[in-house]
């Protein structure tokens, strides 16, 4: 019987230390792949994804860096949307932030080659400029129930932060139940002296993550579009939800309006996450959710999106555990337990 699914491609901060090795183990069939973004890699004089993925040894300081984090994180998610079972019918594909970028290629929008090439060329940008960073803090509870209120609590702060002379300060992914900020150095830190640790964790500093997302991104942005041709892109073969909602339809897709939004607004405008998971829910209602590798992080968010969305009437994390567990409809597939429900 199909299973219809959305397949969800992750953003940075994905690949860590157990991932290490991820394609080697999940995907040696697929070396001669890897091998194209090798190639791609050694024309730059970079190190080979293969070598990076297949290296005795992680470390934070090297491996959250954008011209190596997003290369792998690229390699991986797109193998494991090539591996699904042939049972599963996707229809439509979105991702989180860099994610965007590997939900083009997996959708047919770029070859995977082209696709490699956005994606080690915006993650060098953003780790040669470096600007400003990010944190996540939460709005919701520990039972996920909406709360709008707080949630505009939180953001009314943040714009008087970045109003205050020396701060920038903005909202850069709606990510379920959690608000990813980013910003200058000093709009962060009024951020985190504003707000008490919750959860024993947040507020969190990405690693080596700049303030994705938001208009001090300009001058990336900018270069991309310099070096990245609208010839790349093309029509996509499965609709795309993208960081505002919107669904590119294929056959339908203005491709230079694609580039342009690609390289523009979402490099420079907060992405809105939830709302593309919701629009998922909404507008293909499948019976899976699909959460491509490396790493299960971002499977919280899109629960979280899907509560807050009321989806099938989860209305708190209890309800979407109940249903979870009758009959597992979001699956990881970084998560050794769910990966099998979907691969060939």
């Amino acid at each position: 019987m199909t299973r219809t699914a959305v397949v969800i491609c992750p953003g940075r901060g994905t690949y860590n230390k157990p991932e290490l090795g991820y394609l080697h183990r999940h995907h040696a069939q697929r070396m001669d792949l890897f091998h194209s973004f090798d190639a791609i890699r050694a024309e730059a004089g970079q190190e080979t994804v293969t070598a990076l993925d297949g290296a005795d040894r992680y470390t934070v300081s090297k491996y959250s860096r954008g011209d190596v984090a997003s290369p792998l994180i690229y390699a991986a998610s797109l193998a494991d949307a090539q591996a699904l079972g042939d049972d599963i019918e996707v229809v439509a594909v979105t991702g989180n932030s860099m994610g965007w970028y590997i939900a083009l290629a997996a959708g047919g929008a770029l070859s995977p080659q082209d696709g490699f090439r956005v994606v080690n060329t915006m993650g060098t940008l953003m780790q040669e400029q470096l600007i400003g960073g990010q944190l996540v803090y939460p709005f919701v509870g520990d039972t996920w129930q909406a709360d709008a209120t707080r949630k505009a609590e939180l953001l009314a702060h943040v714009a008087d932060i970045d109003a205050t002379d020396g701060c920038d300060l903005a909202l850069s992914i709606d990510l379920g139940g959690m608000l990813v900020l980013a910003g200058n150095e000093a709009g962060l830190k009024a951020f985190e002296a504003a707000h008490p640790t919750v959860q024993d964790r947040f507020p969190m500093r990405l690693a080596n993550h700049a303030a994705f997302h938001t208009s001090l991104q300009t001058p990336v942005a900018e270069k991309g579009r310099s070096r990245l041709s609208p010839d790349m892109f093309g029509q996509p073969d499965l609709p795309l939800i993208d960081g505002r909602g919107k669904i590119w339809w294929p056959g339908a897709t203005d491709k230079r309006a694609l580039w342009d939004y690609t390289l523009g607004h979402q490099v420079t405008e907060a992405y809105d996450f939830t709302r593309a998971v919701q629009t998922a829910a909404r507008e293909f209602a499948p019976d899976l959710f699909i959460v491509t590798g490396p790493g299960a992080t971002l499977g919280g968010a899109v629960a979280q999106s899907l509560v807050l969305g009321d989806w099938r009437g989860m209305s708190d994390k209890p309800a979407f555990q109940a249903l979870q567990e009758a009959e597992p409809f979001l699956i990881s597939m970084g998560r050794a337990d769910q990966r099998a429900l979907v691969t060939g």
